[in-house]
């Protein structure tokens, strides 16, 4: 493969936008492809095939369904995109991470009760080429000539220019699992750890209980959230870190609970973070008189809990605990 293009390697990366401003000014203009709610992974086609994540982990192993698929594209071709799967038309993220923590006999199962699909969006090598200088229309010819005979589990992911069918997909596509939408400038290069991409994600409020922070009571530097499950409190995430000013009044209505807490005083990094599970050291958490609180998140959600930082929006001290439902989603 040419020099910078032997795995594992960086991939380009999107940041997070609140709003599509109309229109969207990026370099060579707009394409808006769907936010696909998948595993990021790049196939590298080589004498032999590599499945490689955005973090450089080989996957390979874990998806032989697209491994065998993949073995008919031409050497020296590195493509870029996202393994999905669907289940009853809409996508599982919890089948992706069901085939991560199982035994090869296991995996081999999964691969064939629910089968993975490709959505390819970017191509980064052709016939050991890099590609990665090129902008993204001429990319996107390339791998669109590239996948003219491709066969399922490989697809083509959709694009378009047209901001009305952008706004379309946004506001339909969500029932079928679609996270949002990503924005790319078409005269962009492909620039590895870069986030000259953006993307907007479906967003919904809720309320759900804060029985914990992160920090001091009275200086909270995060939210601990649960919500009810049969006559438990589960912790269900965290907020992204809380603006100085919006922890002291917060801090001004958080107690200390007089009695039995829920909770225990010290949780692994997973209970609060299911899927971005860095770090071994435990969490230690200020436990409070749990209080109901709105947040706003994303709608990915993996085993019923928030699978990214949320975002507080306010205190809500007028509601009772018994008022939050554990599948009550605003959206």
């Amino acid at each position: 493969m040419p020099a910078g293009l032997s795995p594992p390697f960086e991939v380009a990366l999107a940041r997070p936008v609140s709003s599509f401003l109309h229109p969207v000014s990026l370099p060579g203009g707009v394409l808006y492809e769907p936010k696909w709610d998948g595993f990021r992974l790049v196939i590298v086609r080589d004498e032999d095939v590599s499945l490689w994540s955005r973090q450089g982990k080989d996957l390979t192993r874990y998806f032989p369904e697209l491994i065998a698929a993949a073995e008919l594209l031409p050497e020296g071709v590195i493509v870029d995109g996202e393994a999905v799967v669907w289940s009853d038309g809409k996508l599982d993220f919890d089948a992706l991470l069901r085939r991560m923590n199982s035994r090869p006999s296991t995996v081999a199962r999964l691969a064939r009760e629910q089968p993975a699909s490709y959505a390819a969006f970017d191509v980064l090598a052709v016939a050991h080429q890099d590609t990665r200088p090129l902008p993204l229309r001429d990319r996107r010819s390339l791998l669109t000539e590239l996948a003219g005979e491709w066969q399922p589990p490989l697809h083509l992911s959709p694009v378009t220019e047209d901001e009305t069918e952008a706004g379309e997909w946004f506001a339909t596509l969500v029932q079928s699992g679609i996270e949002g939408l990503v924005a790319k400038g078409a005269g962009q290069p492909y620039r590895g750890g870069e986030r000259d991409w953006l993307k907007l994600k479906h967003r919904s409020t809720r309320d759900v209980i804060c029985a914990a922070v992160i920090g001091t009571r009275e200086r909270p530097e995060q939210l601990v959230l649960g919500l009810p499950a049969g006559e438990e409190l589960r912790i269900v995430g965290r907020t992204s870190p809380l603006a100085p000013a919006t922890a002291r009044t917060l801090g001004k209505l958080l107690r200390e609970l007089d009695g039995a807490h829920p909770w225990p005083g010290q949780v692994k990094p997973g209970a609060i973070d299911r899927f971005n599970r860095g770090g071994r050291a435990a969490v230690d958490l200020t436990l409070v008189d749990p209080i109901v609180v709105e947040i706003s998140a994303d709608v990915a959600m993996t085993g019923g809990s928030f699978r990214h930082a949320v975002r507080f929006v306010r205190a809500r001290p007028d509601l009772e605990l018994a008022e939050v439902a554990a599948d009550a989603f605003d959206t």
